[in-house]
């Protein structure tokens, strides 16, 4: 038994060896078929060093430097003061920072990182900090808020002319399975680049953020404050995601971090380079994920999937062939366990292109061709307004069907308040005036009122609001 188990050890050392040596030298990924349990103890103490020595050169630190001006008052904390002259004084400059990392994924400069690492006051001055310790200034290509992702520009460094940089391979993070090992490479704490190690705890977490086209792959791999926007990466040498969050009481890893998948990620960093902004593709259709209730009544196998709520006529879900109470539990062949992930699969599958949706209907197993695309364009008017009314302040939208479906609201008409009075509000009525638009909004704000009646839909119920003028 002891000579079968040197002889396993032997053979899975080679193979690891081989890998490692095929990794260095450019060749295809580790492909499925060749994902093997360590057969010892002693075969698991195999080094990560190959993958880091060609991965962390193109992770970088990311600093950002803002500066803002206020205006603070000597007699600040003076009630009496402040109640007669209100709040003026000396001009101040207040400078904030943040720190993150980021990952170069074009030879020519180009780099991924957060959104919010990017997020300081004031007009702000981006370095990027290479493995070698060079820093170079950047510029912004985008900032997409709705994904968390930025992808900035390293500028030619001193002598000009166009730099080659190390760079990193986007993995099809479709491919990734819960098990797989994976090495987080960032800069936490601002302590220098620091890689850890872990596996791919979970896949397809849509509960982290709000955002609908977010579906998390969930990592045990130590990832700190100063980790956003570095580099998850497999067993190849490429990105499987942007690490970008944690779950945690004590404001330092617990083994629960987050990466946006990196099939997500190159759909953002192909349209900066092009242009185009990411746009979710109409469904035209009100999905909810299914509950334990829903799942019960309808006799489903589990409690996952989405059901179609409601469709709008001559929408892309009516003529596939959707109906409503069916129940999507999968896309393209990847099971779906809410609503949120299926919004995700049709974002990273992309308009122009075709869905295979596995639905469950009246108990029967169903298959569904879904054409992604666009929402149908509209007159979109969206506006801040302000006077002397309820809305002061508001920024309000016409409900247009990208608008609808964007901000979850079970509406075809009337005006949506894009924050302010409360997200996802719709406004059907001020007055005696019913509001079709934000047009019809302002000038119903206009005329002055000692009392306002405002009607809002606020999820199925419509609310009726006297309030001061």
């Amino acid at each position: 038994m002891a000579r079968l188990r040197a002889g396993a050890d032997r053979a899975w050392r080679l193979g690891v060896a081989v890998a490692g040596a095929a990794l260095a030298l450019g060749a295809a990924p580790v492909s499925a078929q060749q994902r093997e349990v360590p057969p010892s103890r002693e075969a698991a103490q195999y080094s990560f060093a190959a993958i880091v020595k060609r991965t962390a050169p193109a992770v970088v630190n990311v600093y950002v430097r803002g500066q803002s001006r206020s205006f603070v008052s000597p007699f600040a904390d003076d009630p009496v003061f402040r109640r007669f002259f209100g709040d003026f004084g000396m001009p101040q400059e207040r400078v904030q920072s943040s720190l993150g990392s980021g990952v170069i994924v074009g030879g020519d400069g180009v780099v991924v990182t957060n959104a919010h690492v990017l997020k300081v006051a004031g007009t702000a001055q981006i370095s990027v900090v290479l493995a070698d310790r060079r820093e170079l200034n950047a510029r912004v290509l985008l900032a997409d808020e709705k994904t968390d992702i930025a992808v900035l520009r390293i500028e030619a460094g001193p002598g000009g002319g166009q730099a080659r940089f190390p760079h990193l391979e986007f993995a099809d993070s479709d491919a990734a399975e819960v098990g797989d090992m994976v090495l987080a490479i960032g800069n936490p704490f601002g302590v220098g680049q620091t890689v850890t190690s872990g596996i791919v705890s979970a896949l397809g977490r849509t509960q982290v953020s709000r955002s609908d086209a977010q579906a998390f792959i969930q990592t045990d791999a130590a990832i700190n404050p100063g980790n956003s926007g570095g580099a998850l990466v497999d067993m190849s040498g490429r990105v499987v995601g942007i690490n970008t969050a944690i779950y945690t009481r004590s404001g330092g890893s617990q083994g629960i971090g987050f990466a946006i998948p990196a099939n997500l990620v190159k759909l953002v960093v192909e349209g900066a380079l092009t242009g185009r902004k990411l746009e979710r593709p109409w469904l035209g259709a009100k999905l909810e994920t299914v509950t334990r209730d829903i799942a019960g009544e309808l006799k489903l196998g589990r409690v996952a999937g989405a059901i179609v709520a409601r469709l709008q006529d001559k929408g892309p879900a009516a003529e596939a062939g959707l109906q409503a109470g069916d129940v999507i539990v999968g896309v393209d062949g990847h099971e779906v366990d809410d609503a949120r992930a299926v919004h995700y699969r049709l974002t990273t599958r992309g308009i122009g292109n075709q869905a295979q949706l596995d639905v469950i209907r009246k108990g029967r197993p169903a298959r569904v061709e879904l054409a992604l695309r666009a929402a149908p364009p509209g007159a979109q008017d969206a506006r801040n307004l302000a006077g002397a009314h309820p809305f002061d302040g508001a920024r309000v939208a016409n409900i247009l069907p990208g608008t609808a479906e964007e901000l979850g609201i079970d509406a075809e008409e009337g005006v949506a308040v894009v924050p302010g009075f409360r997200p996802g509000d719709v406004i059907v009525q001020v007055g005696r005036e019913r509001i079709g638009s934000v047009a019809e909004l302002d000038n119903a704000l206009k005329q002055r009122q000692r009392g306002w009646l405002v009607v809002v839909k606020r999820g199925s119920q419509l609310l009726q609001l006297q309030m001061a003028g």
